[in-house]
């Protein structure tokens, strides 16, 4: 779905998703919705076939977070958050027919950075050489408690692909770190 109509939309819909976070009801605690940010290094994969070549024909396939927003709605004790995620992947020359699986992860922090909660996903294309770009709208939802006190206005969304450690150090030197 590359088309411009898909493009507007989605672009849209993003949108309409990052206008809904913040605030909260007047007479319960203040919250503000927890953000949610690609941590470096994990914006982009570049995934080689299996083997040992690692030149430009050796790529199976190349991902990246496109954009990444959240949502919230507050409840008496809890906030229910709507995390949004763009992944766009382009086939390389050595992709293989069938499924391609793009690893990626949601991490819930607190206000000291210490995870809360976490998980891993996989957004599912289906490539070929007829068929080289993809891309995919993640959509996650998460119950986060709120104390009283309101101290839980530091939550954190921490978003990102899942390079193997091979792909992040490939990453960095193409990076220049």
């Amino acid at each position: 779905m590359s088309n411009g109509r898909f493009a507007v939309l989605a672009t849209t819909a993003f949108a309409l998703v990052l206008g809904g976070c913040g605030g909260g009801s007047s007479d319960g605690p203040s919250f503000a919705c927890p953000p949610a940010l690609t941590v470096q290094d994990a914006g982009r994969i570049v995934h080689f076939k299996d083997g040992t070549g690692r030149d430009p024909r050796d790529v199976a396939y190349e991902a990246a977070l496109v954009s990444a927003g959240s949502a919230c709605s507050v409840g008496r004790n809890q906030v229910d958050v709507t995390v949004v995620m763009v992944v766009a992947v382009k086939a390389g020359p050595s992709v293989s027919s069938g499924q391609t699986g793009v690893p990626y992860f949601v991490r819930v922090l607190d206000g000291r950075g210490t995870i809360l909660q976490g998980q891993d996903f996989v957004a599912e294309f289906r490539l070929s050489a007829s068929s080289p770009r993809g891309e995919s709208r993640e959509e996650l939802a998460l119950t986060l408690p709120i104390s009283q006190a309101g101290a839980s206005s530091g939550y954190r969304i921490a978003v990102g692909l899942r390079p193997s450690p091979e792909e992040l150090n490939y990453n960095r030197r193409e990076a220049g770190r």
